[in-house]
């Protein structure tokens, strides 16, 4: 009976050390799940703070090109209204009547006489009749070209450009931040 006893001690000591192990596993097994829940929580929250971050960096990606590409169709469209604002300009000043041509041909020869005395002057077809009368010109050609004024030195060393679409474009150079704020505020 004594070896039953024995044997008895044996078996509940394993027990007792099999219900330890067991719960020294399952206390393990917990913390290991407890660590891996919170390692993948700390992990779902980074994920969604970078696609957060991400989305976020996208939208203002999104709002900037469209801001761009709004700036660039009303830079575009601002540009279409000075060029036709420029060929309207221009076409009126083409098309003024054959009184105020004169006078601003008139103009136009005087200034260039005060660089030379006899200018030749190059008009367009048809205008020669507007400079009838005045004095001091070498030569009267008419040519195809815009409306305005060549106007040549005797020795055709030097030409003044005169024509209207010229002097348009120097002055709408000099003036076009002016202009821009007219027409756009």
């Amino acid at each position: 009976m004594a070896l039953d006893k024995v044997v008895k001690d044996i078996i509940d000591s394993a027990r007792r050390e099999a219900d330890a192990l067991i719960e020294r596993a399952e206390e393990e097994k917990k913390a290991i799940l407890g660590e891996s829940e919170e390692q993948i929580s700390k992990m779902r929250k980074a994920q969604e703070k970078d696609l957060e971050d991400t989305l976020k960096r996208l939208r203002r990606q999104e709002i900037s090109s469209a801001e761009l590409e709004a700036k660039k169709i009303v830079l575009n469209k601002k540009k279409e209204i000075l060029d036709r604002t420029f060929e309207e300009a221009l076409s009126e000043l083409s098309a003024m009547p054959s009184n105020d041509k004169a006078r601003v041909y008139r103009k136009s020869i005087d200034a260039a006489k005060a660089a030379f005395p006899r200018p030749k002057v190059f008009c367009p077809r048809g205008d020669s009749g507007l400079l009838n009368g005045i004095q001091g010109l070498a030569a009267v050609n008419e040519m195809d070209i815009e409306a305005g004024l060549i106007l040549e030195n005797e020795d055709g060393s030097v030409r003044l450009d005169y024509r209207f679409k010229t002097i348009l474009e120097g002055i709408w150079e000099q003036e076009l931040k002016e202009v821009s704020e007219i027409l756009f505020g």
